[in-house]
């Protein structure tokens, strides 16, 4: 059911704030008929949180997030603004020097991560108002969001119309679908940024157990910056063939073999997350600190070692590498991105 019944469901959406210039900010929430919640806000085209019910019949939140918009908003004040549960975009992940050549003419992005180019720039696609176009509360519940990137926007080329869907199936799945498509030649690169702990917000992920589909991560400079090279990940610490703890530490970005990108399982709550993609990388980060600033759900204190990000999408700087996948979306084609987060009983 689309539209016709946007204006019932904003009745009986519940209302977080208002974004100065932009207009207010719902929380909508998705319940399949196993019991599963997402609550999916329109600020960032945000995911608040996802419940999971559990063997012994408890449900429990598996993303990391705050209770308030405000919380949301101040959190990007933080020294490593976390973008909890938000869409990056234009380009998520790091354009060196925030410079591209397309076309033959170079670009300059804004700055907004030293002296390179993060997640879309000051004003990425994480802090804007999505417009929901459609809602279903039907077999498998969804809610797509839509947002419009000016031209020039952050500087990048052409007006880019993006749509993300959000499906939460029966198979307690939670599809995410991407689509885009531009009025000039741009470049484009969408993740979505959720910090899974399938422990809940009050544990650290360390005691989880996590396998990663992989055979090589990109060279990185110490500025995290791809050199165009691969490592190879036999004998490598990264290599999480079998699976072993999370790292304390890592923002690496791996190759994808296959659709399969990673794996997480919970002990604890017999609960087993899978990452499947269409997108050639998956870029693993772990982290969530809050430094003791601003309290995360069920008031918790977010530290470097609360959550595990899996984001798929395609190389860091990939419109300067030749040899890294296509990230050019050209006039007339379109953009699609395709991840499942399918969770499982154990």
């Amino acid at each position: 059911m689309l539209s016709d019944n946007l204006h019932m469901d904003t009745a009986n959406a519940t209302l977080l704030g208002s974004v100065p210039d932009e207009g207010q900010v719902f929380c909508r929430t998705l319940v399949n008929k196993k019991g599963a919640e997402l609550k999916v806000m329109d600020y960032g085209a945000t995911i608040m949180a996802l419940k999971i019910p559990l063997v012994n019949g408890e449900k429990i939140d598996i993303v990391l997030g705050f209770d308030t918009l405000e919380d949301y908003i101040n959190s990007y004040s933080l020294s490593s603004p976390p973008y909890f549960g938000t869409v990056a975009g234009r380009y998520a992940g790091r354009i060196n020097n925030g410079e591209f050549s397309l076309n033959g003419k170079q670009y300059f992005l804004n700055k907004n991560h030293g002296e390179h180019h993060l997640h879309g720039g000051f004003l990425g696609f994480s802090r804007k108002l999505w417009k929901v176009i459609s809602i279903s509360s039907e077999e498998n519940p969804s809610i797509t969001l839509e947002y419009i990137s000016k031209n020039n926007e952050e500087n990048y080329p052409g007006e880019l119309t993006v749509q993300v869907t959000y499906t939460l199936t029966e198979e307690n799945e939670l599809q995410v679908r991407f689509t885009a498509t531009a009025s000039e030649d741009t470049i484009v690169n969408l993740t979505q940024h959720s910090y899974f702990n399938l422990d809940g917000h009050l544990n650290s992920i360390s005691d989880q157990k996590l396998v990663i589909n992989s055979k090589q991560i990109l060279e990185m400079n110490e500025k995290l910056i791809p050199s165009g090279n691969f490592i190879d990940l036999k004998n490598h610490a990264f290599d999480f063939d079998e699976e072993k703890p999370p790292p304390i530490s890592i923002d690496t970005t791996f190759v994808v073999e296959g659709r399969d990108a990673a794996t997480l399982i919970s002990e604890k709550n017999k609960l087993k997350l899978s990452v499947i993609t269409n997108q050639p990388a998956v870029h693993i980060y772990v982290g969530g600190n809050c430094f003791g600033r601003i309290k995360g759900r069920e008031n918790a204190d977010y530290h470097t070692n609360s959550g595990i990000c899996f984001e798929t999408q395609n190389f860091p700087d990939a419109p300067n590498h030749a040899h890294f996948p296509n990230s050019v979306l050209k006039k007339g084609e379109i953009y699609h991105h395709q991840t499942t987060f399918k969770f499982e009983n154990l």
